[in-house]
Order: structure tokens, then C-alpha cells, then sequence
């Protein structure tokens, strides 16, 4: 790593929704893809931010890559909602195979063990136009999970991290927008998650939900994408004591950037395009260092854009284009008084310390 560009690991991309529902090729620069992009995918989606150039230009080489599908037959916005369980599977499989067709093309290496870490983390620090991205394979809902049996065959094809919900009721859990707990299916997935050693993610757990599972769960925990309900109320984002129950399991919490869990004033009725956020990369900067003043330390912090993940850039901080533009968060950090150690941490040292102890046993 070196201080004017340090190795970004975003914890939560859902890179093969936007290359599969929304039908957009990633292997372009965003302001190819903008001019391609319909009016309605613009209007659906948003401007998008999200491609390898641009991941390549904000050294962003590690990436939680998501596959995605739930049980909702409603979804009219995301196109990834299902009748049922087996379609679910159906999605989540065809995510899957996305990034398997990037990994036979060389773009990316699924990354699955310690040395794949390392040897991601070794070729990024002097990479070149043809350095393979490193994709941990994350599911959102795990719905596409048809039983516990299957988690080893899962874990054998690379997942590494899983929220059991989404939004709306999963298999498993309540999740964003209801109200509820963990449903009976739980219990045997969390144990099965726990002996392969796949992460489960708090993100998208009601709040009775989030204080059941880690009642009843003991193996490792994050949120991949997670703001905080002091500063933008709402129960989209955690509580300061949902915080301390993630660190107190060594846990890293993922910065979001939408607007809608950074700006209190976003109206989610209103469309994107027809609003202007107040808020900007500084705004993310206030959650992380909410969490880093709250727990004493900056070691549960991280970066989980979830950029184009649904909204784009009319959605996102004001003066962010590309996700290339993470790296304007360095001189804002450091400005906070926060040393070069501490940015790397929270650029991506924490994210790889929490996959190491985890793959390292």
C-alpha cells in the first residue's frame, strides 16, 4: 500500500444484479455505460458508478461481490424477488456464474483462503492494467441457500459472508421494512454457517432479529453495509448498542453510501433524480468516525459502498461520480487527525484482518 493511493476492500457490491437485472457491462468505463443506458434503466436505477475501470482508477482490488435473490413476488424495482425458494436458487446461481465467467476471462480471482488473500494483497500493492481483481463471493438474503445441507456445497464455490434477510420476510428472518424475528429455518442454517466458517451479515436484520440471532449464534459476525441511527434516524441503521455487539465480537461494520441512509432529509418517495442530497463523502466520514469515537478505536470500521446496488450516482454523495472516487476520503481522514495506519485499516486492513482470523482457523 502507499499512502497516496491505498488498497480499497469494498464490503458489499452487488456487481452481478447490475450486470445481469439491470443489463449493463461492467467491463466499461461508467460514462460508457451512461451513454448506453436507457432512459428508463436511468430513471430505475440511477446513473451508474459502478465498473472494473473505475474500480481499477480508485484502487479498489478486493471486493464482496454479491449473489442476490428473496422471496417477494412484489419486487417490481430490484427484478431479483421470487415466488419462490427454488427461483431464488435459480438467481443465485446465475449471479454465481457471472463472476465465474469474469474469473475464466481473467478479470477477477475468487478469493476463498489466506494465501488468496495474500497473493490479492501482494500483486495490488504495484498493480497493473491487467491485475486480476479479488472477488469474496457474498450473499444478500440467503434465500438462495435451499437448507443447511447445501451450505458446504456454497462454501466450496467461494461464499464467504451471508445475511440470512433483505428486505421484506426471507426463508429466515424478517428483515428491512417488517417487523419480527428470526423464522424457525435459522437456527440449522446459523449452525451450518458457523461450522464452514462463512461470516453472517447483520445487515437488513430487524432490530428484534439482530438481538436473537446473536443471542442464539457464536461464530463470526460483520455488516456489510451499515450506517448509524444516531445520525440518520431510521431502522435501516444500526443503534449505538447494535455497534457495540458487533465489536464486541471483533466484527467490522461497512460504511453505505446511499443518500437515503446518510442524508435524514432523503425522501424515499421522491425520485432520486428529482431531489439533490445534502449529503457528501464527508457525511460518510461522520459515520465512521461516530463508530471510531463510540468504541475508542477505528478497528470495526470499513467501507461497504453498496454503489449501484439500486440507486446510482443521483443517489449517492454529492461529490462522488465514480466509486473511483473513493479515494478523496483519504485527505478527509487525514485531516480528522486519523494516521496512515488507521486509513489503511479502515480502507480495507480491517476487512482483511476479519477474513484472515476467520479462514486463518
Amino acid at each position: 500500500m502507499t499512502a497516496q493511493r491505498p488498497l480499497i476492500l469494498d464490503s458489499h457490491l452487488d456487481l452481478s444484479f447490475s450486470a445481469l437485472q439491470i443489463n449493463r457491462d461492467l467491463k466499461q468505463p461508467a460514462a460508457t455505460i451512461r451513454v448506453h443506458d436507457s432512459v428508463e434503466t436511468m430513471e430505475g436505477f440511477g446513473s451508474c458508478t459502478v465498473t472494473f475501470p473505475d474500480l481499477r482508477r480508485g484502487n479498489v482490488g478486493l471486493v464482496c461481490g454479491t449473489v442476490m435473490s428473496r422471496l417477494d413476488p412484489n419486487d417490481k424495482w430490484t427484478r431479483t424477488g421470487q415466488y419462490c425458494q427454488a427461483q431464488c436458487h435459480g438467481v443465485g446461481r446465475g449471479h454465481l456464474a457471472y463472476y465465474q465467467a469474469l474469473e475464466r476471462e481473467g478479470l477477477l480471482t475468487f478469493v476463498k483462503s489466506v494465501k488468496d488473500l495474500d497473493n490479492t494483497i501482494t500483486a495490488w500493492q504495484s498493480p497493473t492494467a491487467d491485475t486480476p481483481f479479488g472477488l469474496i463471493l457474498c450473499m444478500e438474503s440467503a434465500d438462495p441457500i435451499l437448507g443447511p445441507d447445501q451450505v458446504p456445497e456454497w462454501y466450496d464455490l467461494g461464499l464467504r459472508m451471508v445475511s440470512i434477510s433483505h428486505y421484506g420476510t426471507s426463508t429466515y428472518s424478517h428483515g428491512t421494512g417488517t417487523e419480527g424475528g428470526l423464522l424457525p429455518p435459522a437456527k440449522p442454517l446459523l449452525d451450518a454457517l458457523k461450522t464452514a466458517g462463512i461470516i453472517v451479515d447483520l445487515t437488513h436484520l430487524t432490530d428484534e432479529a439482530h438481538w436473537e440471532l446473536l443471542e442464539i449464534y457464536d461464530g463470526p459476525v460483520a455488516a456489510s453495509h451499515h450506517n448509524c441511527r444516531a445520525l440518520t434516524p431510521g431502522q435501516r441503521q444500526l443503534t449505538d448498542e447494535m455497534i457495540h455487539s458487533i465489536a464486541e465480537r471483533d466484527g467490522v461494520i461497512g460504511a453505505a453510501f446511499d443518500a437515503w441512509m446518510l442524508d435524514p432529509g432523503w425522501q424515499r418517495k421522491v425520485p432520486p433524480f428529482k431531489q439533490l442530497t445534502n449529503a457528501t463523502l464527508e457525511t460518510v466520514a461522520d459515520h465512521i468516525d461516530h463508530i471510531c469515537q463510540l468504541l475508542g478505536t477505528s478497528r470495526h470500521c470499513g467501507i461497504g459502498t453498496d454503489l449501484d446496488g439500486g440507486f446510482g450516482t443521483e443517489q449517492a454523495p454529492r461529490d462522488l461520480n465514480t466509486i473511483a472516487d473513493l479515494q478523496k476520503l483519504l485527505p478527509i481522514f487525514a485531516r480528522r487527525g486519523y494516521s496512515q495506519e488507521e486509513i489503511d485499516g479502515l480502507f480495507s486492513g480491517n476487512w482483511i484482518r476479519l477474513f484472515g482470523d476467520v479462514w486463518g482457523h
